[in-house]
């Protein structure tokens, strides 16, 4: 993503909200979000049309005014890659911020009340945490495969798409260079 601004955008917790009520319930008016987010229409409204304006949700068709359906528009977004513009960075840094925030609070509240889950799905779900040693070729290729895992089933975004037995499964991944004292590159490690 190179806007600034549609980063901008992205970086607000009751758009944040409502995307996220998108993907796990379909589409929805404006009013029906409303009642699921806890805010007015309107201000639902307003912030659809952001949305829309930068590409994150579409008019799911059907409807007009109020009662037009709005859908999650299911395309892959990265940011942060840019050395040369420090409003992308800056706008892309509270994006990664606000989503960073959201997914944690999540897993948090999946601790807290996982033993009250099916004993299958606990058994699947996991956390994992790793300190891999990897060249830059390595975690590009780590990269790639990481992502076409989380993005395969991008079409069970339309509830037409979704097998029975499915339930929306938050999958969150990093892979970002740790900080060791003394040289990375040769290995060597301030003892």
């Amino acid at each position: 993503m190179k806007d600034p601004r549609a980063l901008v955008a992205l970086a607000h917790p009751a758009r944040l909200r409502l995307m996220e009520e998108l993907t796990l319930s379909g589409p929805a008016t404006a009013t029906q979000l409303g009642e699921r987010v806890g805010e007015s229409p309107a201000n639902c409204s307003w912030h659809l049309r952001q949305l829309a304006r930068y590409g994150f949700v579409e008019e799911a068709g059907g409807g007009v005014g109020r009662q037009r359906p709005w859908q999650i528009r299911p395309v892959v977004r990265t940011w942060g890659r840019s050395d040369n513009d420090p409003e992308l960075n800056l706008a892309g840094d509270a994006a990664s911020d606000m989503i960073l925030d959201r997914e944690v609070a999540a897993l948090r509240a999946w601790e807290r009340q996982r033993r009250e889950e099916d004993p299958a799905w606990r058994q699947a779900a996991f956390v994992i945490n790793s300190v891999a040693w990897l060249t830059l070729d390595e975690l590009g290729e780590l990269n790639r495969h990481i992502t076409e895992l989380l993005t395969r089933h991008t079409e069970r975004l339309d509830p037409a798409q979704r097998p029975p037995g499915v339930r929306p499964v938050r999958l969150t991944a990093w892979g970002v260079p740790a900080r060791v004292q003394g040289s990375v590159e040769s290995g060597q490690t301030d003892a």
